[in-house]
């Protein structure tokens, strides 16, 4: 009875939807400009939490300056909903025309080499978007997003949706995505995976802390243990937003043989990578996010790290 009451809700989400990623985009920004107004100006979407993270990521701006970023994020935060759910109905030509890819051959001579790539990269800009890679891209490769699934079945069906917008998208959840990439090895297929890599892991997943945005911050490091297994070429996927409605990816080379490099640098990397990206154009990461909610200093009063494996103090 779950299952069928969970399609019935999925029917109906998904036909509003996809009802609503018809409209054209400048419609589709008045209704983002009119939750702007519901989220930032009535309910205060997590007004303190992105207060707190501007203020400590940049204590030499003006408080003038951290409000012009508050509000330019929340614009662009509604945008990204609109954008996103544009996604289940926009044309090839469209997508094309809005979103541009400034050096995609690097990417189809890695795959002419007969080697996969690891696209690395943060809560930045309209990261639903990067599904548009696989566009010119050789038909038989794969192109995903790993993904963290969402609790509720309807929305995570729903986003699952989005992410496969093209014939070769594969949304993959972060625990299956060995398996995939051992499969498509196997069958000598060619895949580009890209890895959100900027989340707060839990206490127990925390190997490596780094300096990022003036923060003590813990990292995930399994994005880079995958792309050594895999021996994948590992790319920093950079987006900017040159105006409302459009996107241009570029690729950075990390590099090409990720078994050479010392443990961790490839993660040291991004993260330099990305907050070079951000302090540029700070509005458009992820502010909401409650990055920093856990601390070395609390990690090191709680938890030893033996062999790889972190441990609770007793």
């Amino acid at each position: 009875m779950k299952k069928i009451i969970n399609d019935i809700l999925y029917g109906i989400t998904y036909a509003l939807f996809y009802s609503l990623s018809l409209l054209p985009l400048r419609i589709s920004y008045c209704i983002s400009d009119f939750f702007y107004l519901i989220v930032y100006k009535v309910v205060g979407y997590r007004k303190k939490v992105v207060r707190r993270n501007l203020s400590t990521s940049f204590p030499n701006k003006t408080d003038k300056e951290l409000k012009e970023i508050e509000v330019k994020f929340y614009h662009w935060v509604c945008d990204y909903v609109v954008e996103s759910v544009k996604l289940l109905s926009i044309s090839e030509d469209e997508l094309r025309r809005r979103f541009t890819i400034t050096n995609n051959d690097e990417i189809v001579e890695c795959f002419r080499n007969g080697q996969s790539v690891g696209a690395i990269l943060g809560h930045y800009c309209n990261w639903e978007w990067l599904s548009c890679v696989g566009l010119d891209l050789p038909e038989r490769s794969k192109v995903g997003l790993v993904y963290h699934p969402i609790y509720n079945n309807v929305v995570d069906r729903l986003w699952r949706k989005i992410r496969s917008c093209l014939p070769n998208g594969v949304p993959v959840p972060k625990k299956d995505i060995l398996r995939y990439l051992v499969a498509y090895k196997r069958d000598g297929i060619n895949s580009i995976f890209g890895y959100i890599a900027d989340q707060s892991p839990k206490w127990e997943n925390i190997h490596l802390w780094l300096s990022f945005l003036n923060h003590d911050t813990p990292v995930f490091t399994g994005s880079e243990r995958l792309m050594r297994k895999m021996n994948n070429a590992v790319y920093y996927v950079e987006m900017s937003r040159p105006k409302r409605g459009y996107y241009t990816c570029t690729y950075h080379l990390i590099t090409k043989e990720p078994q050479s490099m010392p443990e961790h640098e490839i993660t040291k990397r991004f993260f330099a990578m990305l907050e070079e990206t951000i302090r540029k154009e700070p509005a458009y990461y992820l502010w909401t996010h409650n990055r920093w909610k856990r601390t070395k200093k609390e990690f090191d009063k709680h938890f030893d790290v033996v062999n790889g494996k972190v441990i609770p103090k007793s």
